[in-house]
């Protein structure tokens, strides 16, 4: 098995070659395998606090989610395996990690929120999230909001 090497950085840390790959791999998974047309470029990625978790295997990007900061809470967003990365167990380090990130730089003084494809519910639930609400559409695929 490759070993993933992850990498905690804030968004002033991030190179251009990382963004890049970040950018891509959002783009190839959430846009063109997901057949989801929406505006990924949020304005998120580089602002305040905010921060990217980069699993990388070969120096190529497998793995990949962010943390947002708000006054009152954090928000795990863009969770993300690259297609052939997947049956390796990089989802489940990927959320160990990101939980990690929280922890490590709030002490786990905020809630921490995540707004999850509906069918990953019980993934995120072996993580300690209850769901909250019901199912919403967003940009045509179920979600649900989750707190942890």
């Amino acid at each position: 098995m490759i070993k993933t090497i992850w990498l905690d950085l804030h968004h002033a840390q991030l190179t251009t070659t990382q963004l890049y790959q970040v950018l891509h791999l959002r783009n190839e998974v959430f846009i063109v395998e997901q057949q989801c047309v929406y505006q990924d470029i949020d304005n998120l990625d580089l602002m305040g606090d905010n921060r990217h978790l980069l699993g990388l295997q070969n120096n190529q990007l497998v793995a990949y989610a962010r943390v947002l900061v708000s006054p009152s809470s954090l928000s795990i967003g863009r969770v993300i395996t690259a297609p052939n990365s997947r049956g390796q167990g990089l989802g489940n380090e990927l959320l160990k990690q990101a939980l990690i990130v929280c922890e490590t730089h709030w002490d786990n003084h905020y809630s921490i929120y995540l707004s999850a494809q509906a069918h990953l519910q019980k993934f995120y639930g072996s993580f300690g999230f209850i769901a909250e609400g019901d199912i919403y559409d967003e940009d045509g695929i179920p979600h649900i909001k989750m707190k942890k």
